[in-house]
């Protein structure tokens, strides 16, 4: 069965949009061409991709929505046309045409504190090409991975996914953080996980790498941590918990300046084994069976260039 790409590429685009006339806008063509394309895609595969009529559920009347064979074609055409995307970025690339895009997804603290001076460089060497970054927690950049709607991401958190390639990046360091003036039932300086114990402690949301290594690092400590408040912002947490309320253990790139100031205590844990032992590494994910494209490839080199990223104009 051959599968025609120009009725595969008018499916994604009513799937993307949810509608026939938006993406008869965004093709610019008729709708009636866009309605008659998915009819044909259909009947080439014998399947029922879109109910028409359905109810989208938002009291907002009659739409359209994906069977189940439709989402499965769609999580397919996905790969299709990013693979299209890479074989065009290569071509261009091989031709001396030095233009194209690079979409980076990362976890919140890879893309406030890690990832900038790596665009920094990139963007030096390479001006033509124009850099996004897309920021969510770990669960969400590898959802948008697996979607095909990043090229690249970069993660806090572990990632169990048979259909991504995972490589260890950074190490992170973690920190205990309180209040300065926190109550007498924690010292001053090294702290048992006892006492952690007895803390409210403020934690990232589910999903997020941070919340991961907190958890993971609590119970290799045998601290009883169970989230007092969740909160989906590292730098809400370290303010929250400078203001006098609760104990957190965030990524030492986040507080490094509020304990600088005093605004933040940093705790050692009591046999805690060091700074060494409160760290998490950061993950480079890339799609497995999907090549990256020439731009893919050179932020990859200068993400695991040793030392700094060097911001020197490309030859």
């Amino acid at each position: 069965m051959a599968m025609n790409l120009h009725l595969l590429r008018l499916f994604v685009a009513v799937a993307e949009t949810g509608s026939f006339s938006r993406a008869a806008e965004g093709l610019w063509i008729s709708q009636p061409a866009v309605s008659k394309g998915i009819r044909e895609l259909e009947n080439q595969l014998d399947l029922t991709l879109i109910e028409r009529g359905a109810s989208t559920g938002t009291g907002s009347g009659k739409g359209l929505r994906l069977t189940e064979a439709g989402a499965s074609l769609l999580t397919h055409a996905r790969g299709i046309f990013a693979m299209e995307r890479a074989a065009l970025d290569d071509v261009r690339a091989r031709v001396g045409v030095q233009r194209g895009s690079l979409t980076i997804g990362a976890s919140t603290t890879v893309a406030s504190y890690w990832l900038p001076p790596y665009i920094a460089a990139f963007c030096a060497a390479y001006p033509a090409v124009v850099p996004r970054v897309t920021v969510g927690n770990t669960q969400w950049v590898c959802e948008q991975l697996l979607e095909c709607r990043i090229d690249l991401a970069l993660v806090e958190g572990r990632v169990d996914e048979e259909r991504i390639e995972v490589s260890e990046w950074k190490a992170d360091p973690l920190t205990l953080v309180v209040a300065p003036d926190s109550g007498s039932d924690l010292p001053r300086r090294t702290v048992t996980a006892e006492a952690l114990g007895h803390q409210n402690w403020i934690l990232r949301e589910p999903g997020s790498g941070t919340r991961q290594a907190t958890e993971a690092l609590c119970e290799a400590h045998g601290i009883s941590a169970p989230p007092w408040m969740e909160m989906a912002s590292n730098e809400a947490i370290a303010r929250t918990v400078a203001s006098g309320v609760g104990i957190s253990m965030l990524p030492r790139v986040v507080v490094a300046d509020m304990l600088a100031l005093g605004t933040l205590r940093e705790l050692k844990l009591a046999g805690g084994g060091g700074a060494a032992a409160l760290s998490r590494p950061l993950y480079r994910l890339a799609l497995k069976n999907r090549p990256l494209a020439p731009a893919a490839l050179k932020m990859v080199e200068l993400l695991e260039r040793k030392g700094a990223p060097a911001r020197t104009p490309r030859a």
